[in-house]
């Protein structure tokens, strides 16, 4: 199974770059992890017209067979161990592709959540999309140790 991560943003934020970065660099290479930057779209009067069209730039990035996982506020959270059981899950089901969806500053457009498989959220709180990529990046880097061996989580 491979990893992706799909993101919203203009990558701005050089601490969260480098964090995202680091861990995503340490994860096994068997995950062919990559990530797709997407562009936002600019804000021209409709937070639902900003959020739809990017869902729709987010979704034609998917292949067919593809899992999708959106983080989003209102979606599950669960701890560590939890999320690790996530991936191993979409492993069990064959699943070629886990895609991780990080929607821009007006979070994702229905479509998102209509077609992810689960929904997931990294924190109680609302976090930008750098640091819900920095944070994704070490979770699935933790994971990867819980799952396949590893001395990172304690």
């Amino acid at each position: 199974m491979k990893i992706t991560t799909l993101w919203v943003g203009k990558g701005r934020v050089k601490w969260a770059d480098a964090g995202a970065i680091e861990y995503t660099r340490r994860l096994p290479s068997h995950l062919g992890y990559t990530e797709t930057q997407i562009k936002p779209v600019a804000f021209q009067g409709s937070e639902v017209e900003v959020r739809n069209a990017e869902a729709e730039k987010i979704l034609g990035q998917l292949k067919s067979g593809d899992r999708l996982i959106a983080l989003d506020e209102r979606g599950d959270a669960p701890d560590s161990h939890g999320f690790a059981a996530l991936i191993d899950q979409a492993a069990q089901l064959g699943t070629r592709r886990l895609a991780f969806a990080i929607g821009g500053p007006y979070g994702h457009g229905e479509a998102v959540r209509d077609r992810a498989w689960k929904t997931i959220r990294l924190s109680r709180m609302v976090l930008n999309h750098s640091m819900a990529r920095m944070v994704l990046s070490e979770q699935l880097y933790r994971a990867s140790t819980l799952l396949w061996g590893g001395q990172y989580h304690h």
